[in-house]
């Protein structure tokens, strides 16, 4: 049964919605319900994404990843991070910055959203990496894309082209930014950079080679664990920005936020549990091409506004399409095993 996977996001959902119109009544609650449904709609991929990842985790791992991992998404990454980044900006210690979310809401809004340049060099240079170590990669022999995957996939031969690509990009973005703010921009893409480079290399330092297949490599639970909250991390930061659209109350941000985050969690597990990747063989590539679009997405937005309804479409365009033409090429598969016979 599907429910047994969003069980618990059912009763988080319920507690948060009752939570919210304690808070702020009948309105609070319904933005928060809002604000959960834009986080499912625009992290579907993100869903997907964490599945190729999860799926080479252990069982105690996995639940890790839905308890631990659920407390660092809600509370670090949509409440505690927030209010570090304006802590650093107001130049003020952090129960300050929180004192002020709390009694100033509109300033905290306001001195959060000045951090957009440094949020989106971040998070759009570290997705931007997984974007690029996903098709720049040498040994990637299925393509949804043929025409544009095949020579990436050959260009993946050359020595950490990915960080090439990603520096040209971050350097053009910033010539179209005032001058006041590139070297901002610059720094805090470098620093996603980095992340990305430091993670990834700390699951290669701790892969363990499976049993009985030398070949086969697998993340150890706490590298994958770490490799998932900095994805969640990006993914998120401009989520909890654009929110400040809807309600000035972190706290309000952070329910409506925080269910949505359940359900991605949930349908990352389920997805996992199903072995939906390897039953829709593009369904992986649909994701990384919308996580491309959105790093993409993410550099443009600082320096000409795009809609979030255009980026959750941009994505859900992505997966769509890839699920049709698994779907498609289930049925011919289906009909030449026929044929055969």
């Amino acid at each position: 049964m599907l429910f047994k996977y969003f069980k618990g996001s059912f009763i988080f959902t319920a507690v948060g919605i009752a939570a919210a119109y304690w808070i702020g009544g009948s309105k609070a609650a319904f933005i928060a319900a809002i604000l959960s449904v834009l986080e499912v709609s625009l992290s579907f991929d993100n869903a997907v994404v964490n599945a190729t990842v999860l799926k080479d985790m252990d069982d105690k791992w996995r639940h890790r990843f839905m308890t631990w991992g659920m407390l660092i998404a809600v509370f670090g990454m949509r409440v505690v991070f927030p209010v570090l980044i304006v802590a650093v900006i107001a130049h003020m210690n952090p129960y300050a910055a929180f004192m002020m979310a709390v009694n100033d809401p509109a300033k905290y809004a306001t001195t959060l959203t000045s951090a957009h340049i440094v949020v989106a060099g971040f998070g759009g240079a570290f997705l931007m990496m997984v974007f690029l170590k996903f098709f720049l990669d040498k040994e990637k022999d299925i393509h949804w894309v043929h025409v544009i995957e095949a020579p990436l996939s050959k260009l993946g031969k050359m020595e950490a082209v990915e960080i090439a690509v990603c520096l040209a990009a971050v350097y053009g973005i910033s010539t179209m930014l005032p001058v006041h703010e590139q070297l901002s921009f610059v720094v805090a893409a470098i620093a996603g950079l980095i992340t990305y480079i430091l993670v990834d290399g700390f699951a290669a330092l701790l892969e363990t080679e499976e049993a009985g297949d030398a070949g086969m490599v697998a993340r150890t639970g706490l590298s994958a664990f770490l490799y998932l909250e900095v994805l969640d991390a990006s993914f998120s930061f401009d989520g909890v920005i654009g929110a400040f659209a809807l309600s000035n109350n972190i706290f309000i941000i952070a329910i409506g936020l925080g269910i949505g985050a359940m359900f991605v969690r949930s349908l990352t597990i389920m997805f996992v549990d199903k072995g939906t990747l390897d039953e829709f063989r593009y369904l992986e590539h649909g994701a990384f091409y919308a996580i491309g679009a959105l790093a993409t997405i993410m550099f443009v937005g600082t320096f000409h506004e795009i809609s979030e309804v255009v980026t959750g479409l941009i994505g859900a365009g992505f997966i769509g399409l890839a699920l049709a033409s698994s779907i498609r090429h289930n049925k011919m598969a289906k009909v030449h095993g026929a044929q055969e016979e």
